[in-house]
């Protein structure tokens, strides 16, 4: 795929790495495809596994990879956040190349889950914790706490954790009154 091709000419970091999983990916008959700035490879239309570098690493993030078994025990959760996708970290082509037919088999794997229909259960937006201070600044303001109410779940999530992530009450406050022309905009936390 052409967008693929311009991502790994441009890349500085991981190239080679990211050229010998590209072609594990297709070995295991994903189709290629580009999102979120990133090679992507699907399987009847559904994200199955994306390529991706760090600085200190490069991987492939398995869009559901709690399914998995793990047997070899090399899934990584990025946050505690992230319900559903695990990653595969790489720091070398001679890795990569050690643990080919483990990749392909997990690869193999993910697939199967989509086959057989497989869904994780998410943790719903109500699950997800409202600090005393979101809580006291709905009942302060009607207009705010519908404004919320009209943001899609996951942008719900992503200020709720936000707010929650904060130690302090003051700094949870502040992070309310900042996020609020966002919100009322319609706006996730990390939308302009």
């Amino acid at each position: 795929m052409e967008k693929v091709d311009r991502y790994i000419e441009k890349i500085k970091n991981w190239k080679e790495e990211t050229i010998l999983l590209r072609s594990i990916c297709l070995e295991c008959g994903l189709d290629e495809d580009f999102k979120w700035m990133h090679p992507c490879y699907t399987f009847q239309g559904k994200n199955v596994v994306l390529i991706h570098g760090f600085k200190a690493y490069c991987a492939l993030l398995l869009h559901k990879g709690a399914l998995l078994a793990d047997s070899e025990k090399i899934l990584v959760q990025q946050t505690e956040n992230v319900q559903s996708a695990r990653q595969i970290r790489f720091i070398s082509v001679e890795q990569i190349q050690k643990l080919k037919s483990v990749i392909k088999s997990y690869l193999f794997e993910a697939i199967e889950a989509e086959k057989a229909g497989l869904e994780i259960k998410l943790k719903k937006t109500s699950e997800y914790e409202m600090t005393q201070e979101l809580s006291e600044a709905f009942e302060n303001d009607l207009e705010f706490e519908t404004a919320f109410n009209n943001l899609t779940p996951g942008r719900q999530r992503g200020y709720l954790l936000h707010f929650s992530d904060a130690k302090q009450p003051k700094t949870r406050l502040a992070r309310i009154e900042k996020a609020k022309p966002k919100i009322f905009a319609g706006k996730g936390y990390n939308e302009m």
